[in-house]
């Protein structure tokens, strides 16, 4: 078997479309999770502001949960690597109340 045929076996084609590849922009993220699911909820917080809008909601299953935390480290460490360690900067307190934690 060649090396393209095998490339193409192994590969998935994944599909972007212009409004998803746009973005949505967090700076909270609210993690819960149940026996099977991690819900991850991204928030954007402004300022001043006294609401704020869930912008995007992932539902993982506790398996994809531990892969994406370690791809998310080892990007994190070639980050650090290419860039200089990341600050991080005391964030005020939220006064929300967003239920017991540790349960979807």
């Amino acid at each position: 078997m060649s090396d393209n045929k095998a490339k193409k076996e192994g590969s998935i084609n994944i599909e972007l479309d212009l409004e998803t590849a746009q973005g949505t922009y967090t700076n909270l993220a609210i993690i819960n999770h149940s026996v099977s699911e991690f819900v991850v909820d991204f928030i954007n917080v402004m300022p001043g502001a006294p609401k704020a809008k869930v912008r995007s909601r992932i539902i993982l299953t506790p398996q994809h949960a531990k892969r994406f935390l370690k791809a998310l480290g080892d990007n994190v460490q070639r980050f650090e690597a290419a860039h200089g360690e990341i600050k991080e900067y005391d964030q005020p307190s939220i006064p929300l109340n967003f239920g017991p934690p540790g349960e979807a």
